[in-house]
Formats: structure tokens, C-alpha cells, sequence
């Protein structure tokens, strides 16, 4: 790697710019061609991600630290049920069952297949034809699916907004890059936009870009 990203000072920055620098890390691997270049940065991405992680846990008590025994909570749909039952909010006990359902359906649908959709269409696009056919339709019908649901309900897992939702709602906010037109699908188009509103889905996307704001259909 010709230019060294990771500066002699890294230890001194906070966790929001050492974040800044690992995605600078991440977008010169996705633009590398050169593959003993390519293993330097991912040397130098593991050894800021280690740097992160620490400097995180030292500001801010880990999950397995706030149960007050060695029980740790890993897996984002596992943390989003331990944060809603911990705080009392967005997991209604009487409808427990159907968020849980739309939450296992982000986990093991939505996240997955979307994702690998990214993998081959946005990040390795010429890579597989197969693979950006198959993901494509796929994530059109997972739209087909979700818009479906919304017809008749205000949020995933009826009126109120849950963690089905928070666990969702990020898949599609990168609906820029799926080119298959959020604007076709109304109802999942105004469940959305309703959504990207929250005062606390702004400040979860900013969190990398203080100025960024969700994408718009």
C-alpha cells in the first residue's frame, strides 16, 4: 500500500474517527487490484478494528457487563430483544409472537439475501451474472413480500413500530443501490419514509456522517 492511511497517531483518535479511517481502509480494498496491496490494507483494517474495539469497550460497558454475570448477548436480533425487554419499549408482549416472526424474518431472509445481493451487484458487479440475476429477483420479492405486509399494517408487525422494524428498516434504506425502485412499492415506500423521520433512525445514519441523511425515494 503505497499510502499509508492508518497514521503513527491512531491511538490518540476517538472511535468515530478511527471508524472514519477503516472506511477509507474498506473503500481502497474494494477499489484494489494489486493482491499483496490488497493483504497489506486488510493487515492494517485488522489492526484498526482491534484498536476500535478496545478503545469502545473501554468507554462503554459492554452488553455481557450490564446482565452483572458472564452471560454475554451477541447477534443483532438477540441484542435487539435483550435492549426491548430490558428498556420496555418497541417488543409489546400481547404481540410478541408476530414480532418475533418479522424479526426472524429479517435474520434469516432479508438480511442475508439482500446482503449477498450487495455482495454481487453493488460491490463485485460484473463478477457473476448468475449471482446478480438470482439475488436481484430475490430482493424484488422480499420488497414484493414486505409491501404486501405493509397494506394492511402501519409497521411490520402491526400498528406500532418495533424492533422488527429497527431490524429491517436499514436493509431497504439502501434501496439507492438495489435499482429496483422503492417508488413502485407504496406501501413499503411509505413505511420508509415514515420511518427515516425518527429523530433516532437520523441520528443511527449518521452516525459515519454527520451530514449524511437517509436516501430519499
Amino acid at each position: 500500500m503505497k499510502d499509508k492511511i492508518l497514521p503513527p497517531d491512531y491511538d490518540l483518535l476517538s472511535v468515530e474517527e478511527l471508524t472514519e479511517k477503516a472506511n477509507k481502509i474498506i473503500a481502497s480494498l474494494e477499489r484494489e487490484n494489486d493482491l499483496s496491496n490488497s493483504v497489506e490494507s486488510y493487515q492494517e483494517l485488522l489492526k484498526l478494528n482491534n484498536i476500535i474495539e478496545k478503545k469502545f469497550h473501554k468507554n462503554y460497558k459492554s452488553i455481557g457487563e450490564e446482565t452483572n454475570n458472564q452471560e454475554t448477548v451477541f447477534e443483532s436480533g438477540a441484542i435487539l430483544i435483550y435492549l426491548a425487554e430490558k428498556s420496555g419499549k418497541f417488543y409489546d408482549k400481547k404481540n410478541k409472537s408476530t414480532i418475533d416472526q418479522w424479526l426472524m424474518a429479517q435474520m434469516g431472509i432479508v438480511g442475508p439475501f439482500v446482503g449477498q445481493y450487495h455482495y454481487f451487484y453493488r460491490f463485485n458487479k460484473g463478477l457473476s451474472e448468475i449471482g446478480e440475476k438470482r439475488y436481484y429477483e430475490i430482493t424484488k420479492s422480499i420488497y414484493d413480500v414486505l409491501n404486501e405486509r405493509l397494506t394492511n399494517n402501519k409497521f411490520l408487525a402491526g400498528e406500532n413500530y418495533s424492533i422488527a422494524d429497527i431490524a429491517t428498516w436499514p436493509w431497504i434504506a439502501r434501496h439507492e443501490w438495489h435499482d429496483i425502485g422503492l417508488n413502485n412499492f407504496e406501501n413499503l415506500k411509505r413505511w420508509y419514509v415514515e420511518i427515516s423521520k425518527r429523530e433516532a433512525v437520523i441520528r443511527g445514519f449518521q452516525f459515519m456522517n454527520k451530514n449524511q441523511l437517509p436516501p430519499q425515494p
